[in-house]
C-alpha cells in the first residue's frame, strides 16, 4: 500500500511539475509575442499616439477652410545619446486636407559616430489615425559622424475627417541610440522608405 501511494505521489509531483513547465513556457511565448501584438494593436485603434512607420499617400481633398487645426512639434534627446534635434518651426497651422512641411536639423554634438532613430508620438492619440506622414526621417535610422549636421523634412497631412473637437495636435519626436539597421550616409536619405 506503501508502496502504491508513493508511487502516486510520484506521479502527481511529474504531472504538476509538467504543468507547471508548460505554463511557464505559455507566458514566455506571450511575454515575447506582447510587443509586437502591442504595436499592432496601437497601430489599428490609434491608442498611445503611435504613427506609422512608412510613407503614406497624400490624399487629394480639398482642404476645409473652415477649421484651423494648430500642430505642435516637440523633439527630445535621450540619455546617452549626444544628439540634438530641433524642428526650424515649433507651431504650424493647417487646415484639414491641406499638406504641410516643417524643417529640422539632426547634429551630433558627440567625439564619435553613431546612430540614431527619431520615434514619433501623436496626442491627443486619436489624432493619430488622421495625421498622414508623406516624407519623415523618423522611417530610418540617421547615422552621423562627430559633429556632423543634416536637414531633413517631414511632409504631413492632417486628413478632414480629424474630429472636429481636436483643435490642437502636439507632435513629439524623441531621440533613440540605435545600434545596427539601415540608415542615411553620406548625406543622402530615401524619403519615405521602410524602416
Amino acid at each position: 500500500m506503501t508502496g502504491q501511494h508513493s508511487g502516486d505521489t510520484r506521479k502527481g509531483i511529474r504531472r504538476t511539475v509538467a504543468r507547471t513547465l508548460v505554463a511557464l513556457a505559455g507566458m514566455f511565448v506571450f511575454a515575447f509575442a506582447l510587443v509586437p501584438l502591442y504595436d499592432v494593436f496601437c497601430q489599428v485603434t490609434g491608442l498611445n499616439g503611435k504613427t506609422s512607420n512608412q510613407a503614406q499617400a497624400l490624399v487629394h481633398e480639398a482642404a476645409d477652410q473652415d477649421r484651423v487645426v494648430t500642430m505642435q512639434i516637440i523633439t527630445r534627446g535621450s540619455s546617452g545619446l549626444p544628439w540634438s534635434l530641433e524642428a526650424h518651426t515649433r507651431q504650424v497651422r493647417v487646415h484639414p486636407g491641406q499638406s504641410a512641411e516643417v524643417d529640422f536639423t539632426f547634429e551630433n554634438l558627440g567625439d564619435e559616430v553613431s546612430v540614431a532613430r527619431a520615434v514619433p508620438s501623436v496626442s491627443p492619440s486619436e489624432a493619430s489615425l488622421h495625421l498622414r506622414k508623406l516624407a519623415c526621417f523618423c522611417f530610418q535610422n540617421q547615422r552621423l559622424a562627430p559633429g556632423e549636421r543634416f536637414e531633413a523634412p517631414l511632409v504631413f497631412q492632417l486628413t478632414r475627417d480629424l474630429p472636429d473637437d481636436i483643435k490642437t495636435v502636439t507632435l513629439v519626436y524623441t531621440l533613440y541610440r540605435q545600434d545596427a539597421g539601415p540608415s542615411r550616409e553620406n548625406g543622402t536619405q530615401a524619403l519615405g522608405g521602410d524602416a
